[in-house]
């Protein structure tokens, strides 16, 4: 008998998730390791976040969303150590051309996860990631807040295992 707890779902059932509007996504590395960048200290300037060569690769991936994926764009990101947000916007359904398939989120993220894969030589990513759809003017200022204070809230972060550590 599988004694393993049944995975939730996290999307909304029923939501098309590449209809026009702005979506806050974070994914994690496999057991929260810091492969990807460093969050470098020193006073009195902000933290500063350093890429990994892994975190280079997806840098590279994340910044070429608008152009793999036209009428996405890319509003805000941040690569951590252990994990990755990023603010997208999906713009109007007519944006990426006539009969022109419209991304999803699971589509863009998936599609970061699967490139990094054999780019680094072994998978790194949790399955899965989390999402929220931005619902008003509000919501985006404060997550793209959070986005710009995550590196300075890095000291605070319990959830990074094996820090620095290789593959």
């Amino acid at each position: 008998m599988d004694e393993r707890p049944k995975r939730k779902h996290p999307r909304l059932k029923a939501y098309d998730y590449s209809q026009a509007g702005a979506y806050f996504v974070t994914f994690c590395t496999k057991d929260k390791r810091c492969l990807l960048s460093s969050v470098g200290r020193g006073a009195p300037a902000p933290p500063r976040v350093v890429l990994t060569a892994y975190g280079e690769i997806v840098d590279t991936l994340i910044q070429n969303i608008p152009a793999v994926y036209p009428g996405v764009v890319l509003e805000h990101d941040v690569i951590m150590p252990s994990h990755v947000h990023l603010l997208l916007r999906m713009e109007s359904e007519d944006s990426g051309g006539p009969g022109a398939a419209r991304p999803t989120v699971q589509t863009i993220v998936g599609g970061i996860k699967s490139i990094t894969t054999p780019r680094i030589g072994a998978s790194i990513w949790q399955p899965s990631f989390y999402d929220h759809i931005v619902r008003n003017e509000s919501d985006f200022l404060r997550i793209w807040t959070y986005i710009d204070t995550n590196p300075a809230e890095w000291a605070e972060d319990r959830y990074c295992s094996g820090e620095g550590a290789a593959l």
